[in-house]
């Protein structure tokens, strides 16, 4: 909560008592994650990007690498957007290969995640 919140609460409810519930704390958690995984996102698009550019300089035509659930890198990190809002136990079997390799190349968001 703003501080600016804080300080109207305190001053109109001065019994009351902050509680923090799960539904927000997850909300912060999966909007913690989708950051992560938007940074690295952006990163693969410059990346990319800059290799086309490169490819195209020497004449040559560009080929992402494919990983094995045949997923590029940029629709790796684009594909697992709503990974992270369902259980493991309730993940299809492409799910479960897409979070293994986004876990195997992106450690960090696979920390965040357990």
């Amino acid at each position: 909560m703003a501080n600016s919140m804080k300080t109207i609460v305190r001053k109109s409810f001065p019994k009351a008592i902050q509680v923090t519930d799960r539904f927000h704390v997850q909300k912060l958690t999966f909007e913690a994650l989708q950051d992560i995984r938007i940074k690295h996102r952006w990163e693969v698009i410059d990346m990319e990007n800059e290799q086309i550019k490169q490819a195209r300089l020497k004449q040559k035509i560009f080929r992402p690498e494919i990983f094995q659930n045949v997923d590029p890198r940029k629709q790796l990190l684009a594909r697992s957007r709503y990974l992270f809002y369902k259980a493991p136990s309730n993940w299809t079997e492409n799910q479960y290969g897409r979070s293994k390799t986004l876990f195997e190349q992106y450690p960090d968001i696979g920390i965040q995640h357990h």
